[in-house]
């Protein structure tokens, strides 16, 4: 009962508002005199992304290659000269050529590895980075429009030229409305 009677009472409030209201306003599309246009321009960074590249020398250090001519070489000298040099024969010349050899061959890795020498080389390489420039520029935003409407002056703001005569919205309503 109490929630029809708020209902009630909230439609005769909102029925006695509307009544009171007044005429609606009304509208209608013409046209006025344009006066003046001035362009509206606001600086702006453009960001504009640039590769830069350039030639730089890198050295680096290269080793010498593995050779086994040394190896081989005092291997075949070591065991010519023992078995030259033992006056035995039979397994005692065998084992001394044998030991010539391993002898021969060790020292001659031990004097390769000691000769061999790597070397510096230098490569000329290119490297490439984007960089990022700014620059600022004077954009067109809109026009700062002045135009005429019945003898009175007004002005607005519009993104396109508007031309010798600009559409407008006019709005009209009696004063005792409001």
């Amino acid at each position: 009962m109490k929630k029809s009677l708020m209902t009630i009472g909230t439609l005769l409030l909102a029925g006695t508002i509307a009544v009171n209201a007044g005429p609606r306003m009304q509208r209608f599309q013409d046209t006025a005199k344009v006066l003046d246009v001035e362009p509206i321009y606001e600086t702006i960074a453009v960001s504009q992304p640039e590769e830069h590249c350039w030639d730089e020398d890198v050295s680096y250090y290269e080793p010498g290659r593995k050779q086994y001519t040394g190896t081989v070489l005092g291997s075949v000298i070591g065991g010519t000269l023992a078995n030259q040099l033992h006056r035995g024969g039979g397994k005692g010349r065998d084992a001394a050529t044998l030991a010539g050899a391993l002898l021969g061959g060790a020292i001659g890795h031990d004097v390769s590895e000691h000769n061999k020498h790597g070397h510096h080389r230098t490569t000329t390489q290119r490297h490439c980075e984007t960089r990022n420039y700014t620059s600022y520029e004077e954009q067109l935003v809109g026009y700062r429009v002045k135009y005429r409407y019945r003898g009175q002056v007004f002005t607005t703001r519009t993104e396109n030229h508007p031309g010798r005569r600009i559409p407008i919205r006019v709005s009209v309503a009696p004063i005792d409305a409001f």
